[in-house]
């Protein structure tokens, strides 16, 4: 009797016992992810890691740490409705991109809680940061894309046997296991159910999430959403393809569009054909490429256009970007390459450890160029994806993950909460098309489609989705979606004053280093005292030489000159930068082509002021004084000169 009784007590407890061991998850506290930047630490910005396992089936075997950033609601409402939000990629940071989050209209009443997933981020292990860069050394080298792909390849499996001699266990690096981490930080945070929010990859692992754990989602936001992950790469040529189209088409209808890039679509292809046969080479700086330099082949190109259909600045430039690169205009395809590094920004590491666990294995390498041999002039589908499938081959071997089978995702047909879906018309890699497979799935779903914009198109409606999380039963009006979509009209650029100058100048300013700009601010200095000084004397001294005079009437004239090309660059890029930073890539619009005039007008009366000073010096005073203020006329010359406003 006494053994039964005991035995009675072990069934009881068992499941308490084992209920504690992957139930009682506390946050850490930790400093700040961002220590040198003062704006994010003035914030009220929580930070921590959650502590869970490695491998779920085994709770009490290797933990892992999760960073997590929550940006406390600014009201002083205790309900806090909190927004979790999951980051696409896969292997995309949500704390890297906490500048989206810290004035967006959802803090008025909500905990915005970001996670680097694991693999990703500040979260530990780390995998292979370094990895995308090492991509970006590969595709800057003058190669075919067979060369590119097997050099990546052997990158990637350099980064997978690190993590292997590391003990990382690779299988355990999947969107499963991401729900059963976001499941566990739930309950850490003390919150009964949140509003999920997820962007690109980030919208199947919260659809995995919402499958597996029902009774956490309050509501649900699926930004570019994938409908179906056995479909992601086998039609990633049409997908593009067919975005690419809407933009030859919208530029065939705006006038000014038509007018100065005619023919677009033919000036594309006719692009492919010229850097088939000559690749183009231009000089970057070492920082981002240690080469110092990187050569666009056909795949560079093609990949650069479709990663521009990401983001509406950039479809907005995407006419005069494929005009450029026909023209071969090295300057300007030079300042390109630390943009088209932005691509490579994911963690990789985990990027394959996902992709190649749940996406790779239930795609085909047949649909996928049957699918890129429908548009012959494109040679091919992209390779930046088509490669893909070469490293998951390797990446698979001696793992389960070559046979991974599609999850589970019946559950969602029953789920009760409330589901927003956005999709853009320029999206390129899930296509509105999937915004509307992503509705059907779901009973209390809502679709908000963007015509004018590509991927994430939920931060230009912040709005809606602000309305929608705090009224989740309310269905977007179509009055809020065509106010969205008339304020996000694309404008496509035209008219630009090409010059690699305003590029440099940018950076310059951007990183601005004291010792650079000390002469430079110096002869500013010196100028504006000069024209002060010189207009005082000439006004009050009637009495002077006559080669004096003129001598201060060249210098006033040139200073002038000079100051009013610098200010007006300024206000220039300014007001450039307020419409589209991206067309500072370029140059700027040719309503302020007069500033390139007024600033060769300064080169030319320095070059006059210096020859007429070595002619008269004899007669001049103040010798040393005008060398000094002619020498600071030279030296903002020579700025321009390394900026390349000269050019």
């Amino acid at each position: 009797m006494k053994n039964l009784i005991t035995l009675f007590l072990l069934l009881v407890l068992l499941p308490s016992c084992l209920f504690s061991q992957t139930d009682a998850f506390k946050l850490e506290k930790t400093t700040t992810f961002f220590p040198d930047v003062k704006e994010i630490n003035q914030d009220n910005i929580e930070w921590s890691y959650l502590t869970v396992p490695e491998n779920w089936d085994n709770p009490s075997g290797k933990k892992v740490k999760i960073a997590v950033a929550i940006l406390k609601s600014t009201s002083k409402n205790t309900d806090s409705n909190p927004v979790l939000f999951i980051p696409g990629g896969p292997g995309g940071s949500g704390i890297r991109g906490i500048w989206n989050w810290l004035y967006h209209p959802l803090r008025k009443n909500s905990d915005i809680v970001l996670v680097d997933v694991r693999g990703t981020g500040n979260s530990l292990p780390k995998f292979c940061p370094d990895l995308g860069n090492k991509f970006l050394e590969i595709l800057a080298k003058n190669q075919n894309s067979g060369q590119d792909e097997q050099q990546k390849v052997i990158a990637a499996m350099s980064c997978r046997q690190d993590l292997v001699n590391r003990g990382i266990d690779l299988n355990a690096y999947n969107s499963k296991s991401i729900a059963k981490d976001l499941n566990a930080l739930k309950k850490a945070l003390k919150y009964k159910n949140w509003n999920v929010y997820g962007i690109s990859y980030g919208t199947y692992i919260a659809q995995v999430y919402a499958n597996d754990f029902s009774d956490d989602i309050k509501t649900l936001i699926l930004d570019s959403s994938i409908s179906d992950i056995s479909q992601y790469y086998n039609h990633n040529t049409s997908n593009y393809i067919t975005s690419l189209k809407k933009v030859f088409e919208a530029c065939k209808n705006d006038p000014n569009c038509n007018k100065q890039y005619p023919n677009l679509e033919s000036t594309y292809y006719a692009t492919i054909e010229k850097l088939d046969k000559n690749p183009i080479t231009v000089k970057v700086d070492k920082k981002v490429i240690s080469s110092g330099e990187f050569t666009y082949n056909v795949e560079d190109f093609k990949v650069s256009i479709q990663q521009a259909l990401y983001h509406k600045r950039l479809i907005e430039v995407l006419p005069l970007l494929i005009t450029e690169f026909n023209k071969g205009n090295k300057s300007t395809l030079s300042s390109l390459v630390a943009a088209f590094s932005g691509a490579l920004g994911l963690d990789y590491g985990a990027y394959y450890c996902v992709t190649c666990n749940e996406a790779i294995p239930n795609n085909s390498i047949s649909e996928f160029d049957n699918d890129a041999l429908k548009y012959k002039k494109l040679k091919g589908g992209l390779s930046f994806y088509k490669s893909d499938f070469s490293v998951c081959d390797k990446w698979n071997l001696g793992t389960a993950g070559s046979s991974m089978a599609l999850n589970d995702l019946s559950n969602l047909s029953t789920l009760t909460s409330p589901v927003l879906v956005f999709s853009g018309g320029f999206d390129p890699i899930t296509p509105d098309s999937n915004g509307k497979i992503t509705e059907g799935k779901f009973k209390n779903s809502y679709l908000v489609t963007v015509p004018s914009l590509g991927h994430g198109p939920s931060f230009a409606g912040s709005e809606i989705v602000n309305k929608f999380i705090n009224n989740p039963n309310q269905k977007p009006s179509i009055n809020e979606i065509d106010s969205l979509e008339a304020d996000e009209k694309n404008h496509f650029v035209t008219d630009i004053k090409i010059s690699r100058g305003i590029l440099n100048f940018c950076d310059s300013i951007k990183e601005f280093n004291l010792l650079f700009f000390a002469p430079f601010i110096i002869a500013i200095i010196i100028l504006l005292i000069s024209i002060f000084n010189f207009c005082y004397v000439l006004i009050r001294k009637r009495k002077d030489a006559i080669e004096n005079k003129f001598m201060k009437c060249l210098i006033i004239v040139t200073s002038l000159l000079g100051l009013v090309t610098i200010i007006g660059f300024v206000l220039a890029i300014n007001s450039t930068a307020q419409v589209n930073f991206y067309i500072l890539a370029f140059g700027i619009p040719n309503r302020f082509d007069y500033l390139f005039v007024i600033q060769w007008a300064f080169i030319v009366f320095t070059i006059i002021s210096i020859l007429y000073f070595a002619l008269k010096m004899k007669y001049i005073s103040n010798k040393s004084v005008m060398a000094t203020i002619l020498f600071s006329l030279f030296l903002i010359g020579a700025y321009f000169q390394y900026w390349g406003f000269l050019f």
